[in-house]
């Protein structure tokens, strides 16, 4: 199905639209109850014929080439929130690089509950994914690979887009608690990311719980 606030020109496309909905009936009414009334049948009718007619269609994916490097360089979209310092996933950044030279961008969603969402309140969101993208950033660092991050949209395929505008990726990399424990899992995150974009992508599972459970070499 499309989506109509796919992004942020198309939200205020939308958002343009209801206001001309409403003002056109409250001009007709104006002049005639009966005319706006009849302006009311008009415009919803159009617009049930035409969602109807259109939310069956799927969403293209976007098409992106690789943004141009010299040979041999590669670059990885990474986007992970609380398991953004797992080792699985700097494991699989390595295997991505195989002894080129790699530019990760690690982009964090600012997670944060509906409601101060709606009354733009990210503060916090922003700041505790921002602790944590740090610490991710000095690991890879520390592993000797070229990385830099930044805090993204709280829904994780919009971060992905928003970032491959810039960075324009070879690989995407998407990070995420085991299967239920995940919230990016049960809505489908992982798999919208691939309907959307035409760019391998990679889901890896970080198991923090379980790295938590388990002994330490000195005490094994």
């Amino acid at each position: 199905m499309r989506n109509p606030f796919r992004t942020e020109a198309a939200a205020f496309r939308f958002l343009w639209l209801v206001i001309a909905y409403f003002g056109l009936i409250a001009i007709a009414s104006v002049i005639n109850k009966w005319f706006g009334l009849a302006v009311f049948l008009l415009e919803t009718g159009a617009l049930v014929t035409w969602w109807l007619m259109t939310r069956g269609e799927p969403e293209a994916p976007e098409k992106q080439a690789p943004a141009p490097h010299p040979p041999g360089e590669k670059r990885v979209l990474v986007i992970a929130n609380e398991t953004v310092g797992g080792p699985e996933l700097l494991a699989e950044l390595k295997r991505h690089a195989r002894g080129r030279k790699t530019e990760v961008l690690i982009v964090t969603p600012a997670l944060n509950s509906p409601l101060r969402h709606w009354v733009s309140d990210d503060d916090g969101a922003r700041a505790a994914a921002a602790e944590r993208l740090e610490a991710s950033l000095e690991a890879m660092r520390s592993a000797g690979m070229t990385a830099r991050g930044e805090v993204g949209d709280s829904d994780p395929v919009q971060a992905i887009a928003d970032a491959m505008r810039t960075f324009a990726p070879d690989d995407i990399v998407i990070s995420t608690h085991p299967e239920g424990r995940s919230n990016w899992l049960e809505r489908g995150v992982v798999e919208a990311a691939r309907e959307r974009f035409e760019i391998p992508l990679t889901h890896v599972v970080v198991d923090l719980d379980g790295e938590r459970a388990a002994p330490s070499p000195a005490e094994s």
